[in-house]
């Protein structure tokens, strides 16, 4: 999979841009403040329909504008397919080949991105809200029923808290509404959790050789879901329901005295284990650096087991953050098999073939042209 071509509207510092890509390592070069991560970031919100950057469209729209537009034609499965997606002050309007779609659901997956920023880095130390999203994230893209689910997860348990917090301020007693609220909610985790442990269970078998080979055989990575709720893999999703019912019936008074939903994968985590010490709580920022590596890297392969493409790579100003070795370790792992994006300020003193077989582009001030080779 790639993407072949990039149109950008009223985005961000970019008034107009249409650029060209080449299916192999792109590396958009430029000082600070010139527009690098607002390319990356369009590529990943084309995919997305959400930035990694920040929870506001509005900031994706250039300053005097009404709305910013993004479109790209992607190639996957040897079939062109043409993306847009205009973000107003209004909402998003997503399209494929010129149709409109429904619900962004329904969008997300057209084309699948892996993003890896410096803020990707505090995977492993950041807040349980981080590994979450990351889940979400990745499992959405290769599952638009997990999408759903999520969704519908979220609009109940708005609709359970606001119950829960009329019962807490005895304006409402009746808690019939509740008990419906509670079954409906118990459903939509265990379908989230089922699937979020699959995807664990997968990410595992992957990311484990990585870190190893990262490590040079010195440590083993194992990780592990730490569910709010007692499950395991070995549940089925009857199991599973069972399990939340009784976990929210234990719970109800505490809840109703909060008016909010206590247990859930709202309130999950991941927790990473390096030789059997927990690397958030232990581990060295080397350990940590090359468990959020290992992770981004297994996804490569994850989603090509998933998926049967190889994702779009999106390196943004993360090279300059890893010593040598990783480095090396990063670009032997993308070399020839993945369409890859960087940024950076400058190449110079990272001796890889990749980046010197790689198609350069120079930005500045919101203006991204390709660089001419000699012959």
């Amino acid at each position: 999979m790639f993407i072949k071509e990039l149109t950008l509207k009223n985005y961000r510092n970019y008034d107009d841009l249409s650029i060209e890509f080449e299916n192999k390592v792109n590396v958009i070069l430029g000082e600070n403040a010139q527009g690098k991560t607002n390319v990356m970031e369009s590529i990943f919100v084309l995919a997305m329909a959400k930035s990694h950057r920040t929870s506001n469209d509005k900031e994706l729209i250039r300053w005097d504008k009404e709305y910013a537009k993004i479109e790209g034609s992607v190639e996957k499965y040897n079939h062109s397919t043409d993306l847009q997606l205009v973000i107003a002050k209004k909402g998003k309007k997503a399209k494929l080949n010129f149709i409109e779609q429904e619900r962004l659901s329904q969008y997300v997956g057209a084309m699948n991105v892996i993003m890896f920023a410096p803020e990707d880095l505090n995977l492993v130390k950041g807040s349980p809200q981080v590994r979450r999203r990351f889940i979400d994230m990745e499992i959405g893209q290769v599952s638009s029923i997990y999408l759903h689910d999520l969704s519908r997860y979220q609009k109940i348990m708005q609709q359970r808290n606001n119950y829960l917090k009329m019962l807490q301020m005895k304006k409402q007693t009746d808690q019939t509404m509740l008990e419906v609220l509670t079954a409906q909610l118990s459903e939509a985790a265990a379908k989230i959790i089922n699937r979020r442990l699959k995807f664990i269970h997968e990410l595992q078998k992957w990311a484990q050789p990585i870190h190893s080979g990262i490590s040079r055989g010195l440590e083993s990575l194992t990780i592990k879901y730490k569910a709010s709720v007692d499950v395991s893999e070995d549940h089925d999703l009857t199991k599973m329901i069972k399990v939340f019912e009784e976990k929210f019936s234990k719970i109800k008074e505490k809840e109703i005295e909060r008016g909010a939903t206590l247990a859930g994968p709202h309130r999950d985590d991941l927790l990473f284990y390096v030789n059997d010490h927990d690397v958030q709580t232990y581990g060295s920022q080397g350990q940590q650096r090359t468990t959020a590596l290992s992770l981004k890297l297994a996804e490569i392969d994850l989603i090509h087991q998933e998926i049967g493409e190889y994702p779009i790579l999106l390196l943004d100003d993360v090279l300059s953050e890893l010593d040598d070795f990783r480095q090396s370790h990063l670009l032997n792992t993308i070399q020839g098999k993945v369409q890859t994006f960087v940024t950076t300020t400058s190449v110079e003193g990272i001796d890889h073939q990749t980046l010197k077989e790689a198609a350069t582009f120079h930005v500045e001030a919101g203006k991204l042209s390709v660089e001419k080779r000699g012959d």
